[in-house]
């Protein structure tokens, strides 16, 4: 069969790049089309990849700033017809659904997120602190690129949610059904400690930008005085370093190979905000260690309430702060925790899209 795979952007490492890495190792001689490419910051290994990008890559400072193109992303994407293939995948969380296919061609979306910036736009201007001039600038556009996307995602054959959440959002914004099937993790790379071997800190290993509401986990643990380790880098660092107390530790970016021993040896895993699905919490549970979750989110998805974790209910430091508290008087088991971490394997993933891709009518 003859497939191509969609991916908005590579400028930039994070969870979209996982699950483009296993679709590329589930068809490896697909070529990857995407609006830009900056080899320089990307895994070596995607130098072997066929990538081809759009006339966007040739922007003046678009490989460092991609954010004030975003209006441009659907011409780019729009005007991309992928003629000769059998099967289309795009990994999309912005624009690259809206690429064309002649009529023979199976468009399956494998959505990430219906575009923020154009869904959600206000929540996604405050917590991403848009300057008020970019605001106004592009407010106006917010209608259209809404009408476009819909319009985009009427042209893809089916979908496929990386959580409830995800799946809710399709069916609000697009008006379509999607199955669901969670993003890859590398679960065999994390091991589960002695028991009893673990630390007293709690952990946090994020991007440290302001929607993922780490000042409510700062806030919390400053309170209660109880040792949190923050491990990451971002432009909102400053600002939570100002918020917390003398328990709360930076360890800025850590190394990914130093992170198993991380998540073992923490007591939990803090999960703040609302997340699409989030992969660091499976990654702590792999490593045998339970979550604190907000009961929101791809954590429904992941957490399971008392036996791997626990939820509190509303985004605020008190509320993380009760649930630190119910999550001291209960215990929890180590391999029951990672089992259920294993359903979100990389090897999981990989069978459950090729089931997809049969399912619509593929023959892999």
């Amino acid at each position: 069969m003859r497939v191509a795979l969609v991916h908005d952007w590579l400028n930039q490492i994070g969870g979209a790049e996982a699950v483009l890495e296993a679709l590329v190792e589930i068809f490896p001689t697909a070529p990857v089309y995407t609006s830009i490419y900056s080899p320089d910051v990307m895994p070596a290994a995607y130098r072997g990849w066929d990538i081809r990008p759009t006339w966007l890559d040739r922007l003046p400072g678009i490989h460092r700033h991609h954010q004030p193109y975003l209006p441009l992303y659907p011409l780019a994407f729009g005007g991309l017809t992928l003629r000769g293939y059998d099967l289309v995948i795009s990994n999309k969380s912005a624009f690259c659904l809206g690429v064309r296919t002649p009529p023979e061609t199976r468009h399956l979306c494998y959505c990430l997120t219906p575009t923020r910036f154009v869904w959600d736009y206000d929540a996604y201007v405050e917590l991403e602190q848009v300057g008020s001039a970019a605001r106004l600038s592009t407010r106006f556009l917010v209608g259209r690129l809404q009408r476009w996307e819909r319009s985009a995602s009427a042209r893809v054959t089916a979908f496929a949610a990386i959580s409830g959440e995800i799946q809710s959002r399709i069916q609000r914004f697009y008006g379509r059904d999607s199955a669901v099937i969670h993003p890859p993790v590398n679960t065999h790379r994390f091991r589960c400690g002695p028991a009893g071997s673990h630390d007293d800190y709690f952990l946090i290993v994020s991007r440290l930008v302001p929607y993922k509401r780490i000042d409510l986990a700062v806030q919390a643990f400053s309170k209660l005085g109880l040792p949190l380790w923050v491990a990451g880098s971002g432009r909102d660092r400053a600002r939570l370093e100002a918020l917390a107390g003398p328990t709360v530790r930076f360890l800025g970016r850590v190394p990914d190979e130093a992170l198993p021993d991380l998540y073992a040896g923490c007591r939990a895993y803090v999960l703040p905000g609302l997340e699409d699905f989030c992969i660091a919490p499976v990654e702590a549970m792999a490593a045998g260690r339970p979550v604190i979750a907000y009961a929101r989110g791809g954590a429904l998805d992941t957490v399971v309430d008392g036996v791997t974790g626990v939820f509190f209910p509303e985004p605020s430091a008190g509320s993380l702060a009760e649930a630190v508290r119910r999550f001291d008087a209960l215990t929890f088991d180590t391999a029951a925790i990672r089992a259920h971490a294993q359903r979100f394997d990389t090897g999981v993933f990989k069978e459950k899209i090729c089931a997809w891709v049969t399912q619509i009518g593929g023959e892999l």
